[in-house]
């Protein structure tokens, strides 16, 4: 009953969609799906969370041959290739990041086909971006930064906003100082102020930390030239 079962499912999945809406199943159909060996995979169970784990794993640990193996076992054995699409697109930005930021440009690339085209003939754009995210350098550094931020925004979600980036879109507001002290960055030589953007209590709270990895390598030297510059005329500002 669970191959019979898994077997109609693979034959929706893959039947193409009429105008108006409803599923052409063709006898073409049936047969390529009745000729799939059926694998031990259970779509609504434990097999379906641990192979998709597996994939996750694999691309983060750079295993390119074990997630082939596993993006082919969940494709053939009829899951949904939009879910699928959605992992390797949460991997791009959760375990590459700005090492390659083009990791999630791939990987949006074959959602989008995916959407477009279904199976099987998606199966190829899920394999390169499988590939691209799974070969590309490693950085988590954007996860972990939000997961900080989320942390101080939850305890200080009542930090008042500084006054010189509150926009004055009333008249009451401006009489009250919103904007006071604004300065925009691209009349300044460096395009950048001293300006405090972030509530008192965070001033100097550091969520993001660069590694070395790929483009983020380039990234990190930008990043600390920025928190350097604004130390140093800080500095002089308290001097004058």
């Amino acid at each position: 009953a669970r191959s019979a079962l898994t077997t109609l499912d693979m034959i929706v999945t893959n039947a193409p969609v009429t105008k108006d809406g409803s599923i052409n199943v063709t006898k073409e159909i049936v047969e390529e799906c009745l000729s799939k060996k059926t694998l031990l995979y259970d779509k609504n169970g434990e097999e379906h969370n641990q192979v998709i784990s597996a994939l996750h794993e694999s691309m983060r640990n750079s295993d390119v041959n074990a997630a082939l193996f596993w993006l082919a076992r969940m494709l053939e054995a009829g899951e949904e290739p939009l879910w699928i699409a959605r992992r390797v697109t949460r991997a791009a930005a959760e375990d590459v990041g700005l090492a390659d930021p083009n990791a999630l440009t791939v990987a949006l690339n074959a959602f989008n086909a995916a959407k477009l085209i279904g199976m099987p003939e998606c199966n190829v754009h899920l394999a390169e971006a499988v590939m691209y995210v799974t070969l590309a350098p490693k950085s988590n550094s954007v996860f972990t930064a939000y997961e900080r931020a989320k942390k101080d925004a939850e305890t200080y979600d009542s930090a008042p906003i500084p006054t010189a980036v509150r926009a004055a879109f009333t008249n009451l507001q401006k009489e009250l100082g919103y904007g006071e002290g604004y300065i925009y960055p691209h009349d300044t030589k460096e395009k950048i102020t001293t300006m405090q953007c972030m509530p008192d209590e965070l001033e100097g709270k550091i969520y993001y930390n660069p590694t070395t990895q790929g483009r983020e390598k380039i990234i990190k030297e930008r990043y600390e030239w920025i928190e350097n510059w604004k130390k140093v005329h800080r500095e002089m500002e308290k001097n004058k």
